[in-house]
Formats: structure tokens, C-alpha cells, sequence
């Protein structure tokens, strides 16, 4: 009898106790849980596209109209937010994996005129992605400044609707299409097999260093959705992105010796950044001083609501600042076997 209640002891024990993950382990669970994670917003960003490219006007014999199609460009519109968003939730992790869809859907116009100029403005070659779309869909709304900076960039073209029934034909059937056919690849091509997240990880680290970039480039008006006004709004989104994906990771992490010391260092920038962003009112960055100085800003400059915005930011990322999300997210990455991602 003893010797039974023994094993029954002995058994319950073994059942109870259970072997402690390996880093193989963690990797398939953080590889499937990313794709599955990941995959709903592809899905939606490839939706809105569509959406996005069906909603598009075909007047006979005029162009696009306020009044006529009111109801269209409303729709257009609203399926163009909802690709942003989606694609800015994803953008850390999925821009270094597929860096020639991003640069397809994502480039800025500045970016395109690198490779050549682009009389076109509604075809599927040269500039083409959401901002190309984005450029012509807000045309009218076009901040003044934007427009007398963009006019210095050679092979330039002012934005603006389609004037005749072909180009809002060519709009819908190619530009646009572009769009669906581009956002349809990264579909078909983001399987568990193009999984690399070292690269990943990293994409992670490098969207939230490119943070003080974004917020910066809103003083020489080169911010990134700046026809539609709503960068604050992608900012926004990058971080909601990045802390879901970073969360994949984190039980990894907790594994760690020091992980959790890490990780209560990467929440906290997190939270810090999460309060500054929460802070400013609309999607709009705040209107940066018109003698704003990112190198040397002064003390009234840094006391308006972009100075403010500008100094959360900074210290929330900067990788030289100990406890930033940059510097806890290398941290990490080390414990985690990655590479430190290194601001160049």
C-alpha cells in the first residue's frame, strides 16, 4: 500500500512538473503567432486597396467633380485611411522583409523623383504606393508649404484631380491597380516561410528610432503623410504596431536571465511615448516653430506643443539614452541572439 501511494506520488509529481522551453521553442511560437498577427492587417491593408481602387470615379467626358462625385471621393478616401493605418501598424516588421514592396507602396514622392521624373501623375509607373494616391486624392487641401517645397525637387509635377475622363480612367485602372496588385504580392508572399525575425525584430528597433526622423521632417515639411495631414496619426499607429509585435517576443524574453529588467525598461518608453502621442489632439503633428532648430532648439521653442512633442520623443528612442525603447530593444535583442541594431 505504501509502496503504491509512493508511485501515485511520484506520478502526480512528473505530471506536474513540465521542461522548460527551448530557444527553438520560443522561435516557432513567435514565428506562427507573428504570420497569424501580422496577417490580419495585410489583409485589411489589401481590402482598403481594393476597396480604395472600386470606389474610384469614371465620369464620361469630364474629370473628377466636388459636387458629382462627392460621395466617391468620400469613400476613396476612407478606404485610403484604412490602408494607411494598416500598413503603419506592420511597416517595422514588414519593410526590411520586403523592402521593394515597401518602397512600391510606401516611398515618398521625393523619394521616387531620386529615380527619374514622373509627368504622369496617374499612371502605374515612376510614383505610385499610398502617398502617390494620397497626393492626388488631397490636392485641394495641399498645404502651401508643402507645395512650394516640393516644387524645388527636379521633374516635379503639382498634384492635382484628374481633369479629363481619361486620367480618371488611368487613375483607377492604373495607379490605383498598382496598389492592389502590389498590396496583393505582400498577401500572397507574407507565409510563415519568409519568416526571418532577427529581421524583424530589428525592423522593430529601426521604426522606433525613425520616430524623431518623422517627427523632425514635419519642420522642413517633408513629414510623411503630409497631404493628408495625418502623420501624428502614423506615428500613432507605428507605435500600436510595434508594442503588439514586441509582446510576441516578450515571454521570450521573460525567459532570460535580466529579461524581465529589460522589459520593464521597454514598457516604460513605451508608456512614455504612448503618453506624448496621447497629448497631442487631432492626426495632425503639432505646427513646428517657424525658427525650429532640431540641432539647436531653443528653450521658447522646445515650450510649444512641438518643442514638447519633439522632447518626449526624443528621449523615449534616442539609442544613446539608457532606458529608451531603442536602447531597452537592443537589450534585447542580444539576450534574444538578434543583432543591435545600430543607428547609422
Amino acid at each position: 500500500m505504501k509502496k503504491l501511494l509512493l508511485l501515485t506520488l511520484l506520478g502526480l509529481s512528473a505530471c506536474s512538473s513540465t521542461d522548460p522551453k527551448t530557444d527553438s521553442d520560443y522561435e516557432s511560437e513567435v514565428a506562427v503567432d507573428m504570420h497569424r498577427t501580422l496577417l490580419s492587417d495585410v489583409d485589411a491593408l489589401h481590402a482598403a486597396a481594393v476597396a480604395l481602387q472600386a470606389a474610384a470615379p469614371s465620369p464620361q467626358g469630364r474629370g473628377w467633380s466636388a459636387t458629382e462625385d462627392e460621395t466617391a471621393i468620400a469613400n476613396m478616401t476612407a478606404a485610403w485611411l484604412r490602408a494607411r493605418a494598416a500598413y503603419e501598424r506592420t511597416e517595422g516588421a514588414l519593410a526590411p522583409l520586403f523592402p521593394n514592396i515597401d518602397a512600391a507602396i510606401d516611398a515618398r514622392y521625393e523619394d521616387f523623383l531620386e529615380r527619374g521624373e514622373d509627368s504622369d501623375l496617374f499612371d502605374d509607373q515612376g510614383v505610385t504606393g499610398m502617398h502617390a494616391i494620397e497626393r492626388i486624392l488631397f490636392a485641394p487641401d495641399i498645404p502651401a508649404s508643402v507645395i512650394k517645397l516640393e516644387a524645388t525637387l527636379p521633374g516635379y509635377k503639382a498634384a492635382a484631380w484628374p481633369a479629363t475622363d481619361e486620367e480618371a480612367v488611368e487613375f483607377k485602372t492604373k495607379l490605383c491597380a498598382r496598389l492592389v496588385t502590389d498590396t496583393a504580392t505582400l498577401q500572397k508572399e507574407w507565409t510563415p516561410q519568409s519568416m526571418d525575425l532577427d529581421g524583424a525584430f530589428g525592423g522593430l528597433i529601426s521604426l522606433m528610432n525613425e520616430q524623431r526622423e518623422k517627427v523632425n521632417k514635419a519642420a522642413s515639411e517633408e513629414e510623411e503623410s503630409r497631404y493628408a495631414q495625418r502623420t501624428m496619426a502614423d506615428i500613432r499607429d507605428n507605435l500600436a504596431g510595434t508594442t503588439k509585435i514586441y509582446g510576441l517576443f516578450q515571454p521570450w524574453l521573460l525567459s532570460k536571465d535580466g529579461g524581465d529588467a529589460i522589459d520593464a525598461d521597454v514598457q516604460a518608453a513605451f508608456d512614455s511615448l504612448r503618453d506624448a502621442y496621447g497629448k497631442v489632439e487631432g492626426d495632425a503633428i503639432p505646427k513646428p516653430p517657424e525658427d525650429w532648430s532640431a540641432e539647436h532648439p531653443s528653450e521658447k521653442d522646445l515650450a510649444t506643443p512641438f518643442g514638447e512633442l519633439y522632447l518626449a520623443v526624443q528621449a523615449s528612442v534616442d539609442p544613446n539614452i539608457e532606458g529608451s525603447a531603442v536602447d531597452g530593444m537592443n537589450r534585447a535583442a542580444v539576450k534574444l541572439g538578434f543583432e543591435e541594431f545600430v543607428d547609422e
